[in-house]
């Protein structure tokens, strides 16, 4: 029993089957049957299915004997699918790359949902793909699976069969088929998705949907006897609205969902009618009648109509074209007016902000004056955030200023001024005061002003590649300007630098004439500075449960993802482990959604935490991936773990400045399994990760002294000489909670089969 089905019904569509046929059998998920249903095609589509037949044993061609239209031709393939899920494609649709092995890791996330939903992008003739509009409704975020009343913003999606896939078991227990008609996908859609017991979503494009130039109905398709043009074929537009209220009625537990079909019915209807291309001269009248018709049959109370659809759904309702018309127009010109009333107050409001900006820059700079900013708006944080403390401590005749958006301001000091961007005084600040400060570039319109100094604090070691080395990484730069990229950087007078590998980079990446400050990174000051009485407190604070070993999970984004997904199943690994660990899940900023929803327990959820570095005091151990946190925990001297799954991926997508499995600070894990046996055997504190994590810090943290911070003010605002650097056998970083108790006896755990990796060092 293979896990997959994919049923493809192909008629007239030669010139693209081969290639849809092609995406299928070439998916790095192997365990899958294709059903290619040869729907009587006039066209060498029978052909080409016997040939792939006679290459891959797990092609399994159906005949029709007659043209049947789509929607029965799935029907023939149901009827020899074997698979645990169903998916379908139409013949001249394909799925990307690694599809069903992200399809299949997802069904298993979410405990094998009736229906899993995923993205789809448009691809027309041309070749320009245009994704969903509509894929915020595919958030990973939140409990999965569910059912379609904690998630009813799916029926807004487009009502077709090929982004889904679907349990079999419950499809034949239930027994759905498909009608005959155009537009079967309808009468199918709506009852699958309100009849599921559990459904999901993946945020992922799966398939790339065709638009042909003259559409996608074939010219004589028997699907409702002999309909001459494809445009009278909207007709069968009503007869499958009379299926799906049909289901309805033989269904009456589902009857609160029939206001909500009832508007997307109306939607439908209007949507068909002022397409010009869909219907034909001389029937849009009659169109029209029978969509009257339709909304007085199926009109329910309750089925709230959004302010942009009012018309259309007039349109419906009264079944007048020329009233239609006249709203329209009307509708037209009071949108347009609105538009540029709304353009003119915001450049009314930008060309007040950009006048005062000018002023400011006019009046002296204001040399007891420093603004700070992280992450463009985020909270107080990171180097920048270290450095604003010592400035206060340190420089106590300057007065801070901390740029963050509203949601944020809780996180800054009482004794820092907060401003929001874009506002007045955001622009003020970037005018008249001496000292900027960033680990991002300020606004593009920034003008630096002869006196004002720039420090460009960065946000960790470079692992992956960064400026201008991105230049052919397009996975990774998307959008990035690097003209602007090295205006921003001509802007800096200091870039600070945790080692001599950062240094190297830096100055490569960004060449512009800056002066390099290789003190160390300040946000890191803490790992020195913290109490064993900080760490209880921490821990007591984030829920953690005494004796208990706290690992920091922090896994990097992926530049050839859209959304963040979790490689490791949590659950399963704590399980495995036993109750004397507690994993604390940390998503990357760039993410919206975090890696878990526990709230407590032994799964704790720290991704909003304000600070990093006290995730990493509170913890015993971390494991990442790619994350250039790693080398700011190597200063903790705390044992790191490595979970390279995709290295090779990521590496083709980003680019790596060196193999971090040959160099790593810690024991390195292929997969869950590996990763579970280096915490089950000791291996991830163990004496030879003890060495490589020695290795590592020699190299990445020859400045984690406690000192970074107070050695950039002294430099750059006190004109003092370079604070001496703390020798590394005279550092005494506060020791983990674990650390501070004997070692318990370790549980006994199965031991997954295969080797455990641990890299040899290399110098690299």
């Amino acid at each position: 029993m293979p896990r997959f089905s994919v049923i493809v019904p192909a008629y007239k569509v030669q010139a693209y089957l081969s290639e849809c046929l092609e995406s299928v059998l070439g998916q790095s998920y192997p365990d899958l049957e294709l059903i290619a249903v040869d729907d009587c095609s006039p066209d060498a589509c029978g052909a080409l299915i016997d040939e792939f037949a006679a290459r891959d044993a797990r092609v399994r061609p159906v005949r029709l004997p007659e043209n049947v239209g789509p929607g029965r031709a799935r029907n023939a393939g149901l009827k020899h699918a074997r698979g645990d899920y169903l998916i379908f494609l139409d013949g001249d649709d394909t799925l990307t790359p690694d599809a069903l092995r992200t399809v299949a890791d997802r069904l298993k996330e979410a405990s094998e949902p009736d229906v899993l939903v995923y993205d789809h992008a448009r691809t027309d003739w041309s070749g320009a793909a245009v994704r969903n509009q509509l894929a915020h409704q595919l958030t990973e975020v939140g409990p999965a699976p569910f059912r379609l009343d904690d998630r009813p913003g799916l029926l807004t999606a487009l009502p077709v069969v090929w982004n889904k896939a679907y349990r079999r078991e419950f499809v034949e227990r239930e027994g759905f088929t498909f009608p005959p008609g155009s537009f079967e996908d309808t009468p199918w859609t709506y009852p699958v998705l309100m009849s599921a017991e559990t459904i999901a979503t993946l945020d992922r494009v799966c398939v790339h949907h065709r638009r042909r130039r003259q559409g996608n109905i074939p010219g004589t398709n028997g699907t409702s006897g002999t309909l001459g043009t494809s445009g009278v074929r909207h007709f069968d537009i009503f007869e499958q609205y009379d299926r799906v209220f049909a289901y309805l009625d033989s269904h009456p537990e589902l009857a609160h969902w029939r206001p909500v079909l009832f508007r997307r019915m109306v939607d439908h209807l209007s949507a068909v009618f002022v397409r010009r291309d869909r219907l034909p001269r001389g029937s849009r009248a009659d169109f029209l009648r029978k969509s009257r018709a339709h909304y007085r049959r199926y009109r329910t109370p309750g089925a709230q109509v959004r302010v942009g659809a009012r018309l259309r759904h007039i349109l419906v309702r009264f079944g007048t074209h020329r009233t239609y018309r006249l709203l329209s127009l009307a509708s037209s010109l009071n949108r347009r007016f609105l538009k540029v009333g709304s353009k003119a107050l915001r450049a009314t409001h930008s060309s007040a902000l950009r006048l005062h900006y000018r002023v400011q820059r006019r009046l002296p700079l204001r040399a007891d004056r420093a603004v700070f900013s992280s992450h463009r708006g985020r909270g107080h944080g990171c180097n920048p955030g270290a450095l604003e403390s010592a400035f206060r401590a340190l420089a106590p005749h300057i007065r801070t200023t901390w740029i963050a958006r509203p949601e944020h301001h809780h996180t800054i000091p009482a004794a820092t001024r907060r401003i929001r961007p874009g506002s007045a005084a955001y622009w003020t600040a970037l005018a008249r005061s001496k000292y900027l400060v960033n680990n991002v570039d300020f606004d593009d319109r920034l003008v630096k002003r002869p006196g004002q100094i720039m420090i460009q604090t960065q946000h960790g070691t470079p692992l992956k590649y960064m400026g201008l080395d991105l230049q052919d990484r397009p996975a990774a730069a998307r959008d990035t300007d690097f003209a602007e990229l090295l205006r921003g950087a001509d802007k800096w007078d200091y870039c600070l630098s945790a080692n001599r590998h950062s240094t190297l980079v830096w100055e490569r990446v960004f060449p512009a004439s800056y002066t390099t400050l290789e003190y160390g990174l300040p946000r890191n000051d803490v790992f020195q500075q913290a109490t064993s009485a900080d760490v209880t407190r921490m821990r007591e604070s984030l829920g953690i449960p005494e004796g208990t070993v706290a690992v920091l999970y922090a896994p990097t984004y992926r530049d050839y993802r859209r959304s963040q997904r979790r490689t490791l199943d949590l659950e399963r690994v704590l399980r495995q482990l036993g109750p004397r660990f507690v994993v604390l899940t940390r998503a990357h900023h760039s993410y919206d959604a975090p890696l878990t929803h526990a709230s407590g327990g032994r799964l704790i959820d720290v991704s909003d935490h304000p600070s990093i570095e006290s995730l990493c005091l509170a913890s015993d151990a971390l494991v990442t991936d790619y994350s250039s946190l790693m080398f700011d925990y190597a200063g903790l001297d705390r044992p790191i773990v490595v979970h390279a799954d995709d290295w090779e991926a990521y590496e083709a997508a980003r680019g790596t400045y060196f193999d971090l499995r040959t160099f790593p600070p810690g024991a390195v894990a292929r997969s869950e399994d590996e990763l579970i046996d280096i915490f089950a055997t000791g291996h991830w504190r163990g004496s030879r990760s003890t060495q490589l994590r020695a290795a590592f810090r020699e190299r990445f943290c020859p400045y984690d002294d406690g000192r970074a911070a107070e050695r950039v003010v002294r430099r750059v605002v006190l004109g003092e000489g370079e604070t001496p650097v703390v020798p590394a056998a005279d550092r005494h970083p506060v020791p983990s909670a674990a650390a501070a108790r004997p070692a318990a006896p370790l549980a006994t755990v199965p031991r997954p089969a295969g080797p455990v990796h641990v890299p040899v060092t290399e110098n690299l």
